[in-house]
Formats: C-alpha cells, structure tokens, sequence
C-alpha cells in the first residue's frame, strides 16, 4: 500500500502535470506509472528526479539494457521491490532474455554472498586492486 495517496493527472499541481506531459510524451506513453503518480504530490522533487532519470538513462557509454540491468542489481540490493519490477521489465523490453536474467540473479546473489563474506572478515584491500 501507498504511503501517499496516487494522483490522478487531473488533480496533479500543474508543475507535476508539466513534467508528466514531458515523461508520456519522451516514453510515447498513455499514462506514467504509480511511481510518477505518487511523486506528484512534490513538483520539485518530482522534476529533479525525472530531469536526472533521463540524463543517467540517456544515450551514453553504456548500452540502455546493461544500464537496465545495473538498475535491476542495485535495487535488488536496495530491496526495492517496485524497481526491481519496474526496471526488469523495462530491462526485457530492451531485449534482455531469460538466460541473461538467471544470470543477472546469479551475480547479484554471489555478489550479495562475497560482500557480506568480505565486509565480515574485513579484508583489507590487495594493493594492485587500487589505482
């Protein structure tokens, strides 16, 4: 359940309502996701975080999916339920197939499993792993 009630567009601050125009219209959309809606009650954060979405998410060195990909690892890390949906989706739009999924779960779960071995032992850092 929310913690915010979700806006519709029509009762949305017209600043939310301006940066809801410009996602729909970048992602040729109908309609944003419950993410936007709940977002919408702070125009200010709501942009910022839609302006910085679109910089990172951008055309960049990385390829889109290996960036949906890292989107997908981090928030599994961050136990963020709704952007691991979100972003695996948008990850399988952008090609990702079933074979690289498992293996995307796999390295996040052995990633998960030699962090947490690491971070307990505190070992120090080897030398020729720092620049």
């Amino acid at each position: 359940m929310a913690t915010v009630p979700l806006l519709d567009y029509a009762d949305m601050p017209a600043a939310s309502q301006a940066v809801i125009d410009d996602i729909k219209a970048t992602r040729n959309v109908d309609d944003v996701n419950n993410f936007w809606k709940a977002l919408a009650h702070q125009p200010r954060t709501l942009k910022h975080t839609w302006e910085s979405l679109k910089l990172v998410m951008g055309p960049s060195a990385l390829d889109p999916l290996v960036k949906e990909m890292i989107y997908v690892a981090v928030s599994i890390a961050n136990n963020c339920d709704y952007c691991i949906h979100s972003h695996t989706a948008s990850a399988f739009n952008r090609g990702m197939t079933d074979a690289q999924y498992q293996d995307l779960l796999a390295v996040v779960g052995m990633a998960s499993q030699t962090n947490a071995l690491a971070n307990a032992l505190k070992v120090p850092v080897d030398n020729v792993f720092k620049k």
